[in-house]
């Protein structure tokens, strides 16, 4: 199930909002189960956000082939990455 407008605002609402980091990931999947959610550090990540906020970079997944695989494209997003930057030194 592609991810819709009305989702994708919602998301960057939440991440903009700079919300608690663990209240943030359990609201994220009680409020879009339909969506895969991945967490990593942004240093994993090579490819260009689709949003940056407080303390997450977006990206966007396409799962919908065999392999996953980052898009751009929020019809095809099937998931989430949510890449956590490294804010003002902290680890």
């Amino acid at each position: 199930m592609a991810l819709t407008a009305e989702e994708l605002i919602e998301i960057e609402r939440l991440l903009a909002a700079d919300c608690a980091e663990m209240g943030l990931s359990v609201e994220l999947r009680r409020r879009f189960p339909q969506l895969a959610w991945v967490r990593c550090d942004a240093s994993d990540v090579s490819d260009r956000p689709f949003g940056q906020f407080p303390r997450f970079d977006l990206h966007l997944i396409d799962g919908s082939d065999h392999c996953v695989q980052i898009t751009a494209d929020p019809t095809q997003a099937t998931g989430i990455v949510l890449a956590k930057r490294n804010v003002g030194g902290e680890h």
